[in-house]
């Protein structure tokens, strides 16, 4: 098992939050499993960029982004070289710690 922190996010977990998660598992699938409702909007088809968390500890751990990710990436707000779409972020076997951005794209979501 990989353990997975959360930093603290004023709206999706203002206190952080802790769990594991299974090698292979995207980092989303094991953060809704645990109750951190990090958003999706394309429902983690690797569409949009509402699910970009940026990785704090053990983002050598993961496998390398492919080119449509990349692609994507370049789209999120607040952009750092350690960002991955938490949708492709298969976790590995290091241990992770995760900050969710506090905007996305998601115009909607936003309320512009």
């Amino acid at each position: 098992m990989t353990h997975i922190r959360v930093l603290p996010h004023h709206e999706l977990c203002p206190e952080g939050a802790e769990f594991d998660a299974e090698p292979g598992e995207s980092i989303i699938e094991a953060a809704l499993r645990n109750g951190v409702h990090i958003e999706h909007a394309c429902e983690m088809s690797c569409a949009c960029t509402t699910c970009h968390v940026i990785l704090r500890e053990g983002f050598d751990s993961l496998e390398p982004a492919e080119e449509k990710e990349e692609d994507l990436l370049d789209k999120a707000w607040g952009l750092e070289p350690t960002s991955r779409l938490s949708c492709q972020a298969k976790v590995g076997d290091a241990d992770l710690v995760i900050e969710i951005p506090k905007y996305t794209i998601n115009l909607e979501k936003e309320r512009h």
